[in-house]
């Protein structure tokens, strides 16, 4: 009586010491690559839209203080030359920020463009009557049009 119930524990145990069958990670390794495939092309894109964020921010700034730099000068400017530096480190972290005066300081266009990384080739400007508009040349959002707003998402 005692081999047999010696038997039966010493199945178990060679059972318990097997570990996994090669089905079994496969079917794992396969269950993780499909979540993978879906999770980090959205993880991506919130990381996208979390950096994009400085740029409108930064642009409606600076234009609050073009108008009232214009305000006290009645010019946005002299020369090439804004009134108002434009945003720089460390408030511009994902985007490099240009000002350009137009028709003698009475008008300019501010713009950010994209430094690399997730917002590579995203740009956004504004200008004196508060006109925006976003433009992509190559990035991931890969919208056509310059649409009149500014694009915060992928669309």
């Amino acid at each position: 009586m005692d081999r047999p119930a010696t038997r039966a524990s010493g199945a178990m145990r060679c059972a318990a010491l097997r570990g996994f069958t090669l089905i079994e990670v496969m079917v794992t390794v396969a269950i993780v690559a499909i979540l993978a495939t879906v999770a980090y092309p959205n993880y991506t894109d919130y990381i996208r839209r979390g950096h994009v964020q400085e740029a409108p921010a930064n642009l409606m700034t600076f234009r609050a203080r073009m108008e009232q730099y214009y305000q006290d000068h009645r010019s946005y400017g002299s020369g090439s030359t804004c009134g108002v530096a434009v945003p720089a480190s460390p408030d511009a972290e994902y985007f490099s920020y240009a000002c350009t005066l137009t028709n003698s300081g009475q008008a300019y266009t501010a713009t950010a463009t994209g430094t690399g990384g997730t917002v590579a080739g995203l740009s956004y400007s504004i200008d004196q009557k508060g006109t925006r508009s976003s433009a992509c040349s190559g990035c991931a959002w890969n919208f056509g049009t310059e649409p009149d707003i500014w694009v915060l998402r992928k669309p």
